[in-house]
């Protein structure tokens, strides 16, 4: 575990140098860091999107993953838990700003085969290298994420928390089930998601990009059902 704290501490460090530069910085040039994070967003997004080599499973993932967090709204759950941690932490940030930063910092640090594979690594093996690079490489984009989006940023290290801690518990279990094509379509889909995240921040299209969350498990699923099913 000390290698997924070390990956959030490296977030709020991050996070906490983006603000402090945010605020000698006027308007002008802020909008120009908003741009840049949607820039940064959109190429690591088509980076890991392109990772995918069943077109078809990956459809299916995203289509269905969709309806099912429109159903149960995931967004709107994330959004109010990010109000929720405003109200308590930041009652003085922007609410919707708060709440955006937090959903896309998390979507961002979470998604993507180095938060599997280091929490796998970590786990068995006690090797902490992927999570370190990782955790300079989201030090680095959370100053860019937070001095567009503000506070929120930093609490999406709870999230890198959450997520990579339990897949470092249960990596020993998991880690039978977790091939190389699992790890590409993961990271194609999570790809997906961080696209939409860099799309919307450069104001070419809003996505509520929570409700495709469950794209990810429908994922997970269609990869285990390939042997039996070969046209995905």
């Amino acid at each position: 575990m000390l290698a997924v704290f070390i990956n959030a501490g490296a977030i709020i460090i991050g996070s906490l140098i983006g603000l402090l530069l945010k605020k000698g910085i006027s308007e002008k040039f802020q909008k120009t860091i908003y741009s840049a994070a949607g820039l940064i967003s959109l190429v690591i997004g088509i980076q890991m999107a392109i990772k995918t080599s069943h077109f078809l499973a990956f459809a299916i993932a995203l289509i269905i993953g969709g309806l099912i967090g429109t159903l149960l709204n995931i967004e709107g759950a994330v959004l109010n838990f990010g109000e929720l941690l405003k109200r308590r932490f930041a009652r003085n940030s922007d609410g919707s700003t708060f709440a955006e930063g937090f959903l896309n910092g998390s979507v961002l640090f979470c998604s993507g085969a180095m938060a599997i594979v280091g929490s796998f690594k970590a786990g068995t093996a006690g090797d902490y290298s992927i999570i370190l690079t990782k955790s300079v490489l989201d030090g680095f984009i959370s100053i860019i994420f937070a001095g567009a989006m503000g506070p929120g940023v930093i609490f999406s290290a709870l999230s890198v928390i959450l997520y990579q801690g339990a897949l470092t518990l249960i990596s020993v279990w998991a880690k039978p089930y977790v091939t190389d094509l699992m790890l590409q379509e993961l990271t194609g889909i999570g790809g997906a998601l961080v696209i939409m995240i860099g799309l919307g921040l450069l104001d070419i299209k809003k996505f509520r990009t929570g409700d495709f969350l469950p794209a990810l498990i429908i994922t997970v699923l269609l990869v285990l059902a390939m042997p039996y099913v070969p046209f995905l």
